[in-house]
């Protein structure tokens, strides 16, 4: 079935017809239309699959989807035009351009935490570029997963949009031009081993611990709000949400107690609140109880099974070689370290796969610039948390482990768009000194002119 789907797209894409900005604009309004039609349905799915609140789902989610497709609808003719860039003084009298030119048949490979935005975000980004695009859900955020077969498949042809919901692995031995995957580095690898046999260029979306530092200088009330919201956003299962934290000796306790404070005015009755996100499935609640069940818990620690949802729990200073600073945590728990030195703090850091994102609340310009010059990271926020993802003016992607290539807003049309080099040559003027035969007095006015 896949492999059909794989060859009506490319006949499709051959002939030209996505090319055209009046192409792809269709399919973008289209796209807005039919999720908007939808709407009800989806935050119904991902209530379904996660337990997100109306309002959570919205700001998370369709918000960020609709403003996307916005962005695309007032930038798109300007970011298809070709570019002109200067010639160079072997190419003088000459015009050079960057053509726009899309790659073709595109695989969108999609995760559970966020089923409706990692979906369609590069979706849109590679319809934007003109390419056609199978999109293969996942079958963890059933609900959502559902709602996308049929908002898709039922509303366009499978030559130019379709949803796939065979196995990952089935999908994956059909040839395409360009992948795009986010989820896991363990499955990311095997996704960028596969992409490999066909040369296909990929972007790879994926993980990391992300680390979150407190300096001295850091106002409280206000770090204690945003860290909250980041950690505790989708109940921990979001790809940038801070991992462990470190704190200046001198604020901890004042932190944890204010942490504690807004969490528990964010959500009242706390687990038992009908709008608290529940954990995706019960591996994964499993895995999470299991990271905390023999360390030190300063606040937290309860749970209820049938619901799937874990309380904020924060742990004082594990072992770093724990299981919880092992991997990624993707759930509401918070280890948290205290420092006097930040040299150690960054040492510690630089010692691990490089993180998705890293963030920091601090006054001191010296101590914020020391931490940015000296992490590499993919993204990251100064006083905030996670808010890096809602501006479309700013890519997003991960570094080394935590993933390669660029997406959201004018980088993701660029992710899924080859620039092919033109050049346009004079034909009034003809540089001789390029021709044969070659003679000694060219030889000397050539290496005068690079000199």
């Amino acid at each position: 079935m896949i492999k059909d789907i794989v060859n009506k797209q490319r006949i499709y894409f051959n002939e030209g017809s996505t090319l055209s900005y009046e192409s792809r604009i269709k399919i973008i309004n289209k796209l807005k239309k039919v999720i908007l039609s939808y709407e009800e349905e989806i935050l119904k799915a991902l209530s379904n699959d996660l337990n997100k609140s109306p309002y959570e789902a919205y700001l998370s989610e369709l918000s960020l989807v609709l403003n996307e497709i916005n962005l695309v609808k007032k930038n798109l003719r300007k970011w298809m035009k070709p570019k002109r860039v200067k010639s160079s003084l072997s190419t003088i009298f000459s015009k050079s351009y960057l053509y726009k030119e899309p790659y073709g048949v595109v695989l969108v490979i999609s995760p559970w935490n966020y089923p409706l935005q990692l979906s369609l975000i590069p979706l849109i980004s590679a319809v934007s570029a003109g390419n056609t695009v199978i999109l293969k859900p996942s079958s963890t955020s059933s609900h959502v997963s559902e709602i996308l077969t049929r908002m898709i498949n039922d509303n366009f042809d499978e030559s130019v949009l379709y949803v796939s919901n065979e196995k990952s692995d089935v999908v994956m031995k059909e040839r395409y031009d360009y992948i795009f995957f986010t989820g896991s580095p363990r499955i990311g690898k095997k996704v960028m081993e596969q992409a490999s046999l066909n040369l296909t260029p990929v972007t790879l979306e994926l993980g990391g611990k992300s680390p979150l530092i407190v300096d001295e200088s850091a106002k409280i009330e206000l770090a204690a709000k945003r860290i909250v919201l980041g950690k505790m956003m989708n109940s921990g299962q979001t790809c940038i949400a801070p991992d462990y934290m470190f704190v200046h000796y001198s604020l901890k306790d004042k932190l944890i107690n204010e942490i504690i404070k807004c969490y528990e005015l964010f959500y009242p009755h706390k687990i038992k609140d009908t709008s608290y996100p529940k954990i995706i499935n019960e591996r994964h609640f499993n895995r999470l109880i299991s990271l905390f069940k023999n360390e030190k818990i300063i606040y937290g620690g309860n749970y209820d099974e049938k619901l799937l949802k874990i309380e904020l729990t924060l742990l004082d200073s594990p072992s770093l070689t724990s299981e919880v600073m092992s991997d990624e945590i993707f759930g509401p728990i918070l280890p948290i370290y205290e420092f006097s030195d930040l040299k150690e703090v960054i040492k510690f850091i630089k010692s691990s796969e490089k993180p998705l994102a890293l963030y920091m609340f601090s006054y001191d310009k010296n101590n914020i610039t020391y931490v940015i010059n000296n992490i590499s990271f993919g993204s990251g926020a100064i006083n905030d948390t996670i808010m890096q993802i809602s501006n479309h003016h700013l890519p997003f992607g991960g570094v080394g482990n935590s993933g390669m290539g660029r997406y959201h807003g004018w980088y993701g049309f660029d992710t899924f768009t080859h620039e092919k080099p033109i050049l346009k040559s004079s034909s009034y003027f003809d540089l001789t000194l390029k021709y044969p035969p070659y003679s000694d007095e060219k030889m000397k006015l050539l290496k005068r002119l690079f000199k």
